[in-house]
């Protein structure tokens, strides 16, 4: 069938393999005007799922119950969809080097069921050429058909910021580009009907692919400036909240904040670049020199902490610290690769009993993969020595004050507050009697 027929009758379909943050909007918005497979080979994540529940809260039980996406863990229901949209996450390991297992995986059960004619679009972060030099070669292996002749493919990076819903995916302008003009045409004309904001045409795909992982390269590397001024600034004694918002008064000034650069994209992203600039035989110096400040950031905090501690004249070893917030960013449920385990960690080679209350986060997701225990409550461990707020969760700003933290901390000598995200008002923190630390 020629692709131009695929907009006649509404009789074709799309598979999405793979529901996180990324595949279930999308599937939800194409829904509208497709139909929609949903592939994921977690059975628990499909069953919640036709049950109209997201675990993620990206989409509503509403949005869910009315759509008629067909919902499924069988691979082989791949074999019915014309366009297959590959939207896995792309991690790195223990190393920061690119784990390529979750895409390689999908990329094996996509080949295995797909038919001849058929269309695969990558939206998962990759570095320049992995669909190419990657992806291509595994589908050709695994349904024996010729790229480019047999089927094509296609790149459309994901731009969905997670707990968002101001900017989402249908307002945020889409990049597509495919392995032909005509795949580039087709994948525009199939975007563009569900996205109001627009579509921009790359060139090639190894275009979209780097322009993929440059954006968060740069907020990485911005952030990771406003990081090391934080050093600076904390070693002379200036507070950095306050010079940046002098700053700001500049029209030209580039509102970044310091703080922890955790998550699936920020944290993430540029070592799939710096990996593959190394392999061409170039060594990133800008790149990994503001990796490496970012990734500092929770022993500094944790440092910090233990310092403010000892101010206040209390043992560190044996005291308690209570740390609101896991997730990698506020309101939302994701804890993968959140910076906030390297604050706790470093805390707990002080010896110091290190407790973490998260409305947002799951237990059973927390516990999976840290071995932590979330606290049910804030009091569950009460009275605490410092409280660190690590994440700019809503229930923290409308639900805790300093009177809040006050009882949290009872009479076990000064209280110390530590404020990651600069929520509250240093004057006023000090002045209710806080030993109060900011980035």
């Amino acid at each position: 069938m020629k692709i131009e027929n695929f907009f006649k009758g509404n009789t074709e379909k799309i598979a999405i393999v793979g529901l996180g943050y990324v595949g279930l909007p999308l599937a939800v918005l194409l829904n509208k005007k497709f139909n929609l497979i949903g592939f994921d080979i977690n059975p628990e994540r499909i069953k919640e799922l036709k049950n109209g529940f997201d675990r993620t809260k990206e989409i509503s039980k509403e949005e869910l119950i009315n759509s008629d996406i067909e919902f499924t863990d069988n691979p082989e229901k791949i074999s019915e969809a014309k366009v297959i949209i590959v939207t896995v996450p792309t991690p790195i390991d223990e190393h920061n080097i690119p784990d390529l297992k979750p895409i390689k995986s999908a990329t094996k059960t996509v080949g295995k069921y797909m038919k001849k004619g058929s269309i695969i679009v990558y939206e998962s972060t990759v570095y320049p050429g992995l669909t190419e030099e990657e992806c291509v070669p595994i589908l050709e292996q695994e349904s024996n058909l010729k790229w480019k002749k047999d089927f094509n493919v296609g790149y459309s990076p994901e731009r969905v910021n997670p707990g968002d819903k101001e900017h989402t995916i249908d307002k945020i302008i889409k990049v597509v580009a495919g392995d032909t003009p005509e795949i580039t045409e087709f994948l525009a004309k199939l975007y563009g009907s569900v996205i109001t904001a627009g579509i921009h045409k790359a060139p090639n795909i190894k275009t979209a692919e780097a322009a993929k992982v440059i954006e968060n390269t740069q907020r990485d590397l911005n952030i990771a400036l406003m990081n090391e001024l934080s050093l600076i600034f904390n070693k002379m004694g200036i507070d950095t909240k306050e010079v940046l918002e002098a700053a700001s008064t500049k029209w030209n000034f580039l509102k970044f904040e310091p703080g922890l650069v955790g998550g699936h994209c920020i944290g993430v992203d540029p070592y799939y670049l710096t990996f593959k600039a190394q392999s061409i035989g170039y060594h990133p110096e800008v790149i990994l020199a503001g990796r490496r400040i970012n990734d500092y950031m929770g022993k500094f905090v944790a440092e910090s902490t233990v310092k403010k501690l000892i101010k206040a004249g209390k043992t560190v070893k044996g005291s308690k610290v209570l740390i609101l917030g896991l997730t990698f960013k506020e309101n939302i449920s994701d804890i993968r690769n959140t910076k906030v385990i390297d604050v706790y960690n470093e805390l707990k080679e002080y010896g110091i009993d290190v407790y973490i209350y998260d409305p947002y986060a799951y237990p059973d997701e927390v516990k999976e993969e840290y071995g932590i225990y979330l606290l049910k409550s804030v009091e569950e461990k009460t009275p605490y020595d410092a409280i660190i707020v690590a994440v700019k969760h809503k229930p923290f700003i409308e639900e805790l004050d300093f009177k809040e933290y006050k009882k949290l901390m009872g009479d076990k000598g000064k209280p110390v507050l530590i404020d990651i995200k600069g929520l509250y008002n240093k004057d006023k923190a000090i002045k209710e009697g806080f030993l109060y630390w900011r980035l």
